[in-house]
């Protein structure tokens, strides 16, 4: 067995790899860019080196950098975690080239199967059913745009190299495919450092069901029972589940099957996910869809149904000890379920998020694998991935109660997220009756419904933070005491919609009376429970548990308030700003939906656009999102660049109406 093994990857991954390397008494070796600096995974391993800066290629998709990183402490062998380098066949032989064990299949393995057109190509030569598509090597555009009209539409383009959604596009029409090609290419090589693209026909009622195979490089393979990955938001998975549900006998062993012949095919070593589209119309009729030459994400809930720990399984394979089981001995045992936690905000098109985390708390009777603690920074420079909470349970209902559970009783508060969201699906009545496809997310209205009383929390923190300011002076104490009448104090907040509240306080929060708006004046308090974030809200007997906590890190202050695992923002603002949501909706003004960099600014001031005209392209967390024209019109200002940083709502270009 090794002594020491570098983890080449970062977040909970890079924490979870180290986990067991420590369980298994292997010294371990992390590697972090700038700003992962004091990121978890750094501080959980043995050693780190520090790779370069932020941008993942001069770090963390650097294999120079890696190597460089291995020889320097010693390292006798490489996992690559998932996502950057870990399929990447190039890395894998320089790994071999450089006397290092890559812990996963060889580089001629990856380049076989980690290649999604060759992948397609050996399991049709083996009888397996393809997703009909164009899949030509290192195809131009042009060629890509010839053959969409054989593929028919709607149809999917997909990077050729990698996976985890990265960079696929539904089309619906030839006019749109051109734009897709062109930001699936940025987003593919962002991501993988590959452009090559690929076209398949997009099946609109589909389940996404993969089975988890593992083999010794020598001609055993083994399969590790399935899983159900249906539930994703822009072909990137958020809840995954072990067994696949309401999926027919001979279904689940005939894909069993073929991802086991496909991974003999290639003489498979370590752990690998062989996944396929089924169709939901029929329940029977499914393709091979592409193989992950690695660890997936969702890999814990395969841990919980089998009892196998699949890191220790591939270090073992990796260091020739080879697999001490049988077939006959793989048990599936219960349900599990897994829900991805992401910076993304849930309440506003899942857009990407970054800050740091104020307050962040573990729920406990679930398995945490997590990449956060309180205090991250929440960089745009890499996957959005925090957390992930993964429960197990005699029942598939239990699995889902226990999880939907785990959410609630998360804080995590600085920095927009998806927990809302992820608990509207897990209790969603399709979901309950095994009925997802991968477009069910889509189908959902989303939408963000204001609280008066959180916005109470919100002022009441506000003002125990003016009243801790003001102790010092008698006469600074916020009391609104006068001769004549109270005098309020006065808070004005704007929530994540741009909607603004003025709530009026009377007294000492701890006992006062608060007014909405303008509205009825009630009696309220704010209540410390503990330690921590947590306080309880009192409005005309109505009570309320928070998590809530008040950041300055912004501009304007904020207050982040947290309940049943989701939260919401409110910012404090001037009495001159205090005019509802028209600072959001200023005719003309086209604002950035999300923090990140501009990757696309082709206008120039003069230019005519038409309404739903693309203006700017901004890039965040490996997506892409494009900012459009709300009318017809002149672009009069530009007020960002290409390549430049810009944060949410931050005014981009102004079109005057024509």
């Amino acid at each position: 067995m090794f002594e020491t093994v570098l983890v080449a990857n970062r977040g909970e991954i890079a924490v979870r790899v180290v986990r067991t390397l420590r369980a298994m008494g292997i010294r371990s070796v992390a590697v972090f860019s700038e700003v992962d600096a004091n990121a978890p995974h750094v501080v959980a391993a043995d050693e780190a080196v520090l790779l370069g800066p932020a941008d993942a290629a001069s770090s963390y998709l650097s294999i120079e950098r890696v190597l460089a990183a291995a020889a320097a402490t010693g390292a006798q062998a490489i996992h690559p975690g998932y996502g950057f380098l870990a399929e990447n066949a190039y890395f894998a032989a320089a790994c071999e080239a450089a006397g290092l064990v890559f812990i996963g299949p060889t580089s001629d393995t990856i380049a076989a199967m980690g290649d999604k057109r060759a992948a397609k190509e050996l399991a049709h030569s083996l009888g397996i059913a393809v997703v009909p598509g164009f899949h030509g090597a290192d195809a131009s555009d042009s060629e890509l745009v010839a053959a969409a009209g054989d593929v028919g539409f709607p149809l999917l383009v997909k990077p050729a190299a990698g996976g985890g959604g990265k960079g696929m596009k539904v089309v619906c029409a030839l006019s749109e495919l051109p734009d897709a090609l062109a930001s699936a290419r940025r987003e593919a090589t962002a991501a993988f450092g590959d452009d090559s693209l690929l076209l398949e026909r997009y099946i609109r009622a589909a389940r996404h069901i993969e089975v988890q195979v593992l083999g010794d490089g020598s001609g055993k393979v083994l399969h590790l029972g399935d899983r159900e990955c249906s539930l994703q938001r822009r072909h990137q998975k958020v809840i995954e589940e072990a067994p696949a549900p309401a999926l027919d006998d001979d279904v689940r062993a005939a894909m069993a099957s073929a991802a086991v012949t496909l991974a003999c095919a290639v003489n498979y070593r370590g752990v690998g996910t062989v996944e396929f589209i089924l169709d939901a119309t029929d329940g029977r009729t499914w393709f091979f869809l592409e193989m992950n030459t690695r660890l997936q994400v969702e890999h814990p809930v395969t841990e919980l149904v089998t009892g196998l720990d699949l890191v220790e399984l591939q270090l073992r394979v990796a260091a020739g000890e080879g697999i001490a089981f049988a077939q006959d001995d793989v048990r599936v045992s219960g349900h599990a379920v897994e829900a991805r936690v992401c910076a993304e905000d849930g309440h506003h098109g899942f857009l990407p998020s970054s800050g740091w985390l104020v307050a962040y708390r573990e729920p406990s009777g679930v398995r945490i694998d997590s990449g956060v603690r309180e205090g991250s920074v929440v960089a745009t420079h890499y996957d959005p991935l925090l957390l992930k909470v993964i429960a197990h349970a005699p029942s598939r209902d239990g699995a889902l109660d226990a999880v939907s559970a785990g959410l609630s009783e998360l804080v995590a508060l600085g920095v927009a997220h998806n927990v809302g969201a992820l608990r509207t699906l897990l209790a969603d009545p399709r979901v309950r009756a095994a009925a997802m496809t991968t477009s069910l997310i889509d189908e959902l209205q989303w939408t963000s419904t204001g609280s008066s009383m959180r916005a109470v929390a919100a002022a009441l923190l506000v003002g125990t933070r003016r009243e801790e300011l003001a102790e010092s002076s008698l006469w600074g104490r916020a009391t609104g005491w006068r001769i004549g009448a109270q005098a309020p104090a006065l808070t004005r907040l704007v929530d994540d919609d741009g909607d603004a509240t003025v709530v009026a306080v009377y007294g000492r929060v701890a006992d006062c009376r608060v007014s909405i708006d303008g509205g009825e004046r009630v009696s309220a308090a704010l209540a410390r429970v503990g330690g921590g974030p947590f306080l309880t809200v009192n409005v005309g007997g109505d009570v309320h548990r928070y998590s809530a906590v008040f950041d300055e890190a912004d501009r304007d202050p904020c207050v982040w308030v947290g309940e049943a695992g989701d939260s919401w923002q409110y910012r404090v603002v001037a009495a001159r700003a205090n005019a509802g949501s028209a600072a959001f909706d200023a005719d003309g003004e086209i604002r950035s939906p999300m923090p990140g960099s501009i990757v696309v600014l082709d206008r120039a001031v003069g230019d005519a656009v038409s309404e739903g005209d693309v203006v700017a392209v901004v890039e965040a967390m490996k997506m892409e999102y494009p900012v459009r024209a709300p009318f017809d019109g002149v672009v009069t200002q530009l007020l960002a660049s290409k390549g430049g940083q810009v944060t949410r709502n931050q005014v981009l270009a102004v079109v005057e109406a024509r």
